[in-house]
């Protein structure tokens, strides 16, 4: 990969994980905690494109399940604490890591599709 393509990679995945306009950098890329606002406020790049189906969702279930269970599971093997410690740690840690991580890896997903043109795939007849 050239210098620059790796750059344009950083650049991107930068844009993406802080929200913000995959084409200028500066604009607002949500306009809530999830919505996609309809265009760039600085740029005016139409949003219009976006489609990260459920990929944010997936990614997330399987980087917090696999972050929170792993840390559940050592303190049962460690300690064999009651179940209430694990509901008192545990499910208020799984919010907070998922809702974390949904904006930045939804906004990175949308990062990605701009930077690589992606498009709805079409059958040619």
């Amino acid at each position: 990969m050239a210098n620059d393509e790796a750059s344009s990679l950083w650049s991107a995945t930068i844009k993406g994980m802080t929200g913000s306009c995959p084409r200028c950098g500066r604009g607002k890329l949500f306009k809530g905690l999830l919505d996609v606002a309809p265009a760039c406020n600085k740029c005016g790049l139409d949003f219009k494109f976006i489609d990260t189906g459920d990929g944010p969702a997936v990614f997330v279930t399987l980087i917090a399940g696999l972050a929170v269970l792993g840390l559940a599971l050592w303190a049962e093997l460690r300690y064999e604490p009651p179940i209430w410690v694990h509901l008192v740690i545990f499910l208020p840690m799984t919010l907070i890591v998922c809702i974390g991580l949904l904006r930045p890896t939804k906004g990175l997903l949308i990062a990605m599709q701009y930077r690589n043109e992606a498009e709805e795939g079409r059958l040619e007849n």
